[in-house]
């Protein structure tokens, strides 16, 4: 049996937000790069690396959640958590709330989107795979 449940402009905006964190880990990763060729000694590689595969994972659930894929609900939503750590850290302890506050909102505005009422029906599925079986 299928299902013709539409993926909700809620899931989709979240979708978007989540992929643009991921686009932006990935530039930060290319920055890192350039910037970091000029200290010699420092495994620059390794960090740009580790970044490139985080922030793919990140990029990963926010094409899945453009695609209507239920599976990349869960993870945006705990990447989103731990994004709001990062988002405190930033801004408070290290004094930087030019780029802590920012990020806090968009990580409430993904959440909120995630969990709005179109986004949790969605997500339930009746009991529908993303390929539209039972």
């Amino acid at each position: 049996m299928t299902s013709d449940t539409a993926v909700p402009g809620t899931v989709k905006a979240a979708g978007l937000l989540v992929g643009i964190e991921g686009l932006a880990g990935i530039a930060f990763a290319a920055v890192l790069l350039i910037s970091g060729s000029s200290r010699p000694g420092l495994n620059i590689y390794g960090e740009a690396g580790y970044f490139v595969v985080i922030f793919g994972g990140v990029l990963a659930c926010g094409i899945g959640l453009l695609l209507g894929k239920r599976w990349a609900r869960g993870p945006s939503t705990a990447i989103q958590i731990l994004l709001l750590g990062v988002s405190y850290y930033a801004a408070v302890p290290s004094g930087q709330p030019l780029y802590g506050v920012p990020a806090a909102l968009l990580c409430i505005a993904v959440l909120v989107l995630l969990f709005r009422g179109p986004s949790r029906i969605w997500a339930d599925g009746d009991g529908v795979s993303d390929n539209g079986n039972k």
